[in-house]
């Protein structure tokens, strides 16, 4: 049962204890110790609801969706864009800016393979404009996650268009400064993450779009940090493309999504082809539908996109304002007991910097790994490696760190358990 939306005001640990009875996987033990779970931006975890969503679909209307007359085809089909329309709510977008992806990771590839296509020919006449060739640039930023990142270079490779990045500050801030130089008349692509997944910290995205907008080039989102933890509105953001995954917002894995500005996907070629996503096909030619099936061939994630609604409504029931300012909070907590201890160093800007709850520290004289094993004897889950991000690590001088993310259902009293347990890593392995 979710609590009562009450904009401008942050969840209370008495409403979180409410919210954690939906999900039953919260209740468990790990090596006798209570479960503590510190990764959801790894992924999040699911309320019943979501479960039951995807249980009551294959018990009561399991069926190929856009392709039956018969009465179940059309109630699977009528759920299937029902959740569409939830999605796009959520975000401010229309049903027909919704593309469904595996993951945000496809979503981003997706973008990428598309004007890979349109550089080699494909799509006629509307696709030019997405051209990319020697002499172009595609912008990304030091702090992206590889899904945000590995697609732009293999484009760069297959056009011959340079890849350029906006750099970093030693504290792990963009360097807007050195943005408008990096981004300038021939920058076709400006690719950037909405939040870091290492440092938390909320980029500043009206101040790039700008810039980007101001020599026409396209702005992509990584908004998988965001999406689940923030309000998000296209339209206020202004961006022509924007992934995130389901997986990271209460949803089912396999279900993410791509929103694309209209006007943009209407004349963007395909990536996938092959069944749903014609219009009439001969032995020598296809044509294609109209966006968003023109990007969604055969057949689709019906139950995840289902259960990913359920979890929208979850999440805009109890109010995304709310759970904005509860994980300020949560991040404030974590970053200033992790700067108290001796010996570690939370990565990015200190308190007072806007972040979501999420932070990533390293111990010194203590490999990342080893602090991951200690903090899991003590029933505490987070996430250790390079997080996908090893340019990132590599421009802060390290090679791992140990994340803590938290999310609406994580009280301050499993932060306080985890800096606790913090404080005895070094000590335990002879550090100090």
């Amino acid at each position: 049962m979710t609590v009562p939306a009450a904009p401008g005001h942050p969840l209370t640990d008495a409403e979180v204890r409410r919210i954690r009875n939906d999900f039953p996987i919260l209740g468990s033990n790990v090596g006798g110790q209570p479960l503590v779970y510190l990764d959801s931006g790894a992924t999040s975890q699911n309320p019943i609801s979501v479960m039951e969503a995807e249980q009551e679909y294959y018990e009561q209307r399991n069926a190929a969706v856009h392709r039956g007359a018969h009465t179940l085809a059309v109630d699977a089909t009528e759920a299937f864009e029902a959740a569409r329309s939830t999605i796009a709510a959520l975000i401010g977008a229309s049903t027909d800016e919704l593309v469904w992806t595996s993951n945000a990771t496809e979503a981003l590839n997706l973008v990428a393979y598309s004007l890979s296509n349109a550089s080699a020919g494909r799509g006629g006449e509307a696709a030019r404009r997405f051209a990319l060739g020697p002499g172009d640039t595609i912008v990304v930023t030091e702090m992206e996650h590889h899904a945000n990142l590995v697609p732009w270079q293999e484009l760069a490779a297959r056009t011959g268009a340079d890849l350029r990045f906006i750099p970093l500050d030693d504290d792990g801030a963009l360097r807007l400064e050195e943005a408008a130089s990096v981004i300038d008349s021939s920058t076709k692509v400006v690719a950037f993450t909405h939040v870091s997944n290492v440092l938390g910290i909320i980029n500043p995205v009206a101040h790039i779009v700008a810039l980007a907008r101001a020599v026409g080039a396209l702005t992509v989102l990584d908004a998988c940090q965001s999406v689940p933890h923030l309000p998000v509105d296209v339209s206020q953001l202004g961006i022509d493309f924007m992934a995130f995954s389901g997986h990271k917002m209460l949803g089912p894995t396999g279900i993410g999504a791509l929103y694309g500005r209209a006007e943009l996907l209407a004349d963007m070629p395909p990536v996938l082809t092959g069944g749903s996503m014609i219009t009439t096909v001969t032995m020598e030619n296809a044509g294609y539908l109209p966006p968003p099936a023109r990007f969604e061939a055969g057949t689709q994630r019906i139950s995840q996109a289902i259960g990913l609604a359920a979890a929208v409504n979850y999440l805009t029931e109890t109010g995304m304002e709310r759970i904005e300012a509860w994980e300020a909070e949560l991040g404030v907590r974590l970053v200033q007991g992790l700067e108290s201890l001796d010996g570690v160093t939370v990565l990015g800007p200190g308190a007072g910097t806007p972040r979501i709850g999420l932070a990533a520290f390293d111990v010194d004289g203590v490999h990342a790994h080893d602090v991951g094993q200690f903090l899991d004897s003590r029933g505490i889950a987070v996430r250790v490696g390079h997080h996908c991000a090893q340019p990132l690590h590599r421009r802060l001088g390290l090679t791992a760190s140990t994340r803590a993310s938290t999310y609406l259902y994580n009280t301050t009293d499993e932060v306080d358990a985890f800096l606790d347990a913090v404080s005895g890593v070094r000590t335990f392995f002879g550090a100090t």
